[in-house]
């Protein structure tokens, strides 16, 4: 006989007040436009660099439905993502598409960065978690397209202070 797997009980949902609301809602935003980017990216970089797109894009598909489930349990119905986004600069080649892949990740290290500063650290759990975890991928993977791009410094001095791009 054997007994029956228990089904894992959902984490509770966070209490989000209307400023953390915001910043979640400004990470899901940076979150749909970083999977966007990464298609365009792919037809521009070269095929060395493919399991890096893969893996970037896969992250933030992941992340994004990670906060779209905690937006739920919360009650609140998140934003679908853009049909497209306009690049600030033209993509033309590999360098401008790495480029441009570098201010995606910009851009979702300094949402989460603020998501993280609405957090306490010993009461922000799961959110500020995935907020600390969000802004450390992002800078970690920024550094390979700034690399690509031929941009310096390859590391901000300070990720997500919105002065990286």
């Amino acid at each position: 006989m054997t007994t029956p797997t228990p089904t894992p009980t959902p984490s509770p949902a966070p209490s989000l007040d209307d400023d953390l609301q915001g910043a979640v809602l400004a990470a899901l935003g940076t979150e749909h436009a970083a999977v966007w980017v990464y298609g365009l990216v792919s037809a521009f970089v070269p095929a060395s660099t493919a399991s890096t797109v893969t893996a970037a894009a896969l992250a933030h598909r992941e992340r994004r439905d990670a906060v779209v489930a905690l937006l739920a349990r919360t009650g609140v119905t998140p934003p679908p993502g853009a049909a497209a986004y306009r690049p600030p600069s033209p993509v033309t080649d590999a360098a401008s598409a790495a480029a441009l892949a570098a201010v995606a990740e910009d851009d979702v290290a300094a949402a989460w960065r603020a998501v993280a500063e609405r957090t306490e650290p010993d009461t922000g759990g799961e959110l500020r978690g995935l907020a600390l975890d969000a802004l450390t991928a992002a800078a970690t993977t920024s550094v390979t397209w700034r690399g690509l791009a031929g941009r310096t410094p390859l590391v901000p001095a300070f990720p997500g202070d919105g002065t990286a791009t």
